[in-house]
């Protein structure tokens, strides 16, 4: 590919800032994801209340998992710019909301506002990006996003654990202050939307309503059963009937009226149907392998927890280098093909887990969750990006937001099952970790579960249509624009031998 072409994708190009711009907003979320977890302990000896910790993720997870689909539908009708400017502004007064927390409630609060920021700043931003670069292009821009995700996962746990014992841990918060003021600046001043993108319609605000609340009681439901409430219990059992009935009044009336906050007509697509269950199911693993690979390092192999937290690094540190590269990957042999690679790596590092015992390396444990973030990140990416490129630009938004709504939903549920499994082989000590002889079967029983998701995940990619012809015209197209210059030189010389002759 001529120079030109390539550094017009760079951050030095024109498109350059704004795509610093999404970086930044990205890494507002993706230094959140990781950098409290150091710092819980000091934020509930110096607040109190250690019996709501949980929380403190709880509220992000729940606030960003509902408006996630909301933020999607409405940047395909108001426009993506004013979305993504909401969203960093919510992040910005929830981090400030909680820096400044004088108490465990003030800072829940800051941290719901800071999800609610978080749910329309990554489905918009990935919005933007492909509204922004044409395909190929999203192949190289895809790296610069997935660089913030691997430097994030190294550097949050640093930076927690810094602030909280040299400095503050409110610090935490308030470094993304900046961030998100520079982000939001660099986007408003050389992003300039197209008119196409945002269109007239009335916004279902009923329907956006059945739909949050509905999705808040089931997260909630499925969160907290089994740990906080029984099962069998009415807490339990209520909020989970009221999620159904407000879930099913949600369909009924996306079914019914002309223009319902989230188009469920959308999943009836091959592909953006496959990729809807393929990112369910990438929840499940991940949020699996995040919650038990540190306790089966910390309770079976007696570890510390920085050791554990090395452990679990070496799944997102897998994930954004293959992610980087899955670009490349899937312009030579289409989406498809790319996510059955991903998804297959995802299995093997599954079965590999069903080897680990009490006695195993750490090591090991490291180079399986290496192997599964790799399949993750050619598994997530071509199939998000199928999705997005099978839609007009009027529905990219409520797309984007159904695949990562999905991916909350198989958290959820896999935080659920998983616990259920667990709990019923441990009892749980003071510092709500499971203990006892029974860790290691109840691990045992996770991981072999988590292998059975990763069957499923497999099984969910080879049902996207095939994408082969697709693949060949941008091998041809790109072949064709790197060989133009070669190709008029022997057209030239063709010309002058016939001449000649």
């Amino acid at each position: 590919m001529p120079s030109a072409t390539r550094s017009a994708v760079g951050l030095r190009s024109e498109r350059g800032p704004i795509l610093l711009s999404l970086m930044l907003a990205t890494a507002l979320v993706a230094l959140d994801a990781t950098i409290i977890a150091t710092a819980s302990s000091t934020i509930a000896r110096e607040l109190g209340r250690f019996d709501q910790l949980p929380w403190l993720f709880s509220a992000y997870l729940l606030a960003q998992a509902v408006s996630t689909p909301v933020y999607g539908r409405l940047a395909d009708i108001v426009g993506r710019k004013r979305l993504m400017l909401v969203g960093i502004g919510l992040f910005f007064v929830g981090s400030a909301l909680a820096g400044a927390a004088p108490a465990m409630g003030v800072l829940i609060a800051g941290r719901a506002v800071q999800g609610l920021g978080a749910g329309a700043v990554m489905p918009v931003s990935m919005t933007i990006t492909s509204d922004i670069y044409t395909l190929e292009e999203r192949a190289r821009t895809q790296g610069y996003l997935a660089s913030v995700w691997g430097i994030s996962s190294v550097v949050g746990p640093t930076l927690g654990g810094v602030f909280s014992q040299f400095v503050s841990w409110r610090w935490i918060f308030w470094v993304n202050l900046p961030l998100a003021v520079l982000a939001a600046l660099m986007l408003q001043l050389r992003y300039h939307e197209s008119r196409q993108i945002s269109r007239r319609e009335p916004i279902d605000y009923l329907g956006a309503a059945l739909l949050a609340s509905g999705s808040t009681l089931l997260l909630l439901g499925l969160l907290e059963g089994g740990t906080r409430w029984p099962w069998g219990s009415a807490a339990t059992v209520g909020v989970l009937a009221t999620a159904v009935v407000l879930l099913a009044g949600f369909v009924v009336r996306a079914r019914t009226i002309r223009y319902p906050i989230l188009d469920l007509a959308v999943l009836r697509r091959r592909v953006v149907g496959a990729s809807t269950g393929a990112s369910l199911l990438v929840g499940v693993v991940v949020v699996g392998l995040s919650t038990y690979v540190p306790i089966y390092a910390q309770e079976v192999r007696g570890v510390g927890a920085l050791i554990a937290g090395f452990a679990l690094a070496a799944l997102t540190i897998g994930w954004p280098i293959s992610a980087s590269q899955a670009g490349t990957v899937y312009l030579r042999i289409g989406f498809r093909l790319t996510a059955v690679i991903g998804s297959s790596l995802v299995v093997v590092g599954g079965l590999l887990m069903l080897l680990l015992g009490s006695g195993s390396s750490l090591v090991l444990v490291a180079v399986f969750c290496f192997v599964i973030g790799a399949g993750m990140g050619l598994t997530a990416v071509p199939t998000l990006i199928a999705a997005q490129a099978s839609a007009a630009p009027t529905e990219r938004g409520s797309v984007t937001g159904t695949n990562m709504f999905a991916r909350a939903i198989g958290s959820a549920v896999g935080v659920a099952v998983l616990g259920a499994v667990v709990n019923a082989n441990t009892t749980l000590g003071p510092d709500g970790a499971p203990h006892g002889p029974g860790v290691m079967t109840a691990m045992r029983l996770v991981f072999v579960a988590l292998a059975i998701v990763s069957v499923a995940l497999l099984a969910a990619v080879t049902t996207m249509p095939e994408d082969r012809r697709a693949a060949v015209e941008r091998r041809a197209r790109l072949a064709a624009e790197s060989a133009t210059a070669s190709d008029a030189e022997v057209t030239s010389g063709q010309l002058v031998g016939d001449q000649a002759g």
